[in-house]
């Protein structure tokens, strides 16, 4: 292994060790000398798809909900992470206080397959473009490519796709214009979505290429510490409504077993309202066994005053994400009072 891999995996390690204590990878860790989120920010785009030096840590995270020529459902994960170790900005090559982390999956009703990506900061290999929508990570990439398009591609040994993203609305701010609480106890992210993405393409899977189209989902979050200490993991949903709405959803369970729950109601023209714990309910119903855990694969999620009331099961409940810092992430079924298509992510468990 490289030593920029060794030193990427030590930080990311060092932060799981203590996951159940300081919270999911350590993001409930203090973060005495970065940059805070506070309430006001006025966001810029392009300008905020591109990189916050200052705080701990952030992310580039899209999944897809995909159709092939075949009918075969497939769910698709590209995920870049950004961490620091200091809040300090080292000048020159090889910065070892930044670093990378790459994931990307694929899922069907029958397979799932993922990799995972490590670079240091500074090196070139993996970054984020402060005046372009340009995120990379090796030959992994999601970068603006035309007029309101962008090219998504990724792979690994058994997977790789490579797509096209065209803007079918605009961006998205969760939380009260885009300050996110994540606890009781005030801790936040920055957090807008781009839920609004038309995809066609292609992904090979297992040397079996599939032409695809569907729809995609695009979030954007920094901060240097969204969790608070107590908290272990979240679930989080995005959900795409035959009728145009979307719904954005999670919970945040702490160690005590009570959780915070927040979310989005967005409808077709991107009109955004904000939703509380007693707006939203989200209740698991049935846990099926994954890597020596109990996994809640089947959810009710009600909003009552959207006339919400569906039941979401994973397309495929072995949907393990054995990376660095492991979690469960995949496609997701609605029945019920809605008919829609959606996404799960799943830590802490």
């Amino acid at each position: 292994m490289s030593i920029r891999a060794t030193l990427m995996l030590f930080v990311f390690f060092a932060a799981a060790t203590n996951a159940n204590a300081q919270g999911f990878a350590g993001l409930g860790t203090t973060a005495d000398g970065f940059k805070q989120v506070v309430y006001g920010k006025e966001f810029e785009f392009p300008r905020d798809y591109g990189p916050h030096p200052g705080f701990r840590i952030e992310w580039w995270y899209i999944t897809a909900n995909l159709e092939a020529e075949d009918g075969t459902q497939i769910g698709l994960q590209w995920t870049l992470f950004r961490q620091a170790s200091s809040p300090m900005e080292q000048a020159g090559n090889w910065s070892a206080t930044e670093f990378w982390m790459g994931h990307a999956a694929v899922t069907t009703a029958d397979h799932h397959f993922h990799g995972e990506k490590l670079a240091r900061g500074g090196s070139g290999q993996a970054g984020a473009n402060a005046n372009m929508i340009e995120t990379w990570i090796d030959d992994w990439l999601f970068k603006a490519s035309g007029q309101s398009a962008y090219t998504l591609k990724a792979g690994s040994d058994r997977f790789s796709y490579d797509l096209t993203l065209q803007e079918d609305g605009g961006e998205v701010k969760h939380g009260d214009n885009g300050y996110s609480v994540k606890s009781d106890q005030g801790q936040a992210s920055y957090y807008f979505s781009h839920p609004f993405l038309d995809v066609a393409g292609n992904v090979t899977i297992d040397g079996k290429r599939h032409t695809v189209t569907g729809s995609a989902w695009l979030d954007r979050e920094w901060s240097s510490q969204p969790l608070a200490e107590n908290q272990k993991g979240w679930d989080w949903f995005s959900i795409k409504f035959d009728d145009g709405n979307r719904l954005m959803a999670f919970s945040l369970r702490d160690n005590s077993g009570d959780s915070f729950v927040s979310g989005s109601w967005i409808t077709a023209s991107g009109v955004t309202t904000p939703l509380n714990r007693d707006m939203l309910n989200l209740t698991p119903l049935e846990n099926t066994s994954v890597a020596n855990r109990q996994i809640p694969i089947k959810w009710r999620i009600t909003v009552p005053s959207r006339k919400v009331d569906m039941e979401v099961a994973a397309l495929n409940p072995k949907s393990w994400m054995a990376t660095s810092i492991p979690y469960w992430e995949g496609p997701v079924t609605v029945s019920g009072s809605h008919r829609a298509v959606g996404y799960l992510e799943m830590t802490g468990y």
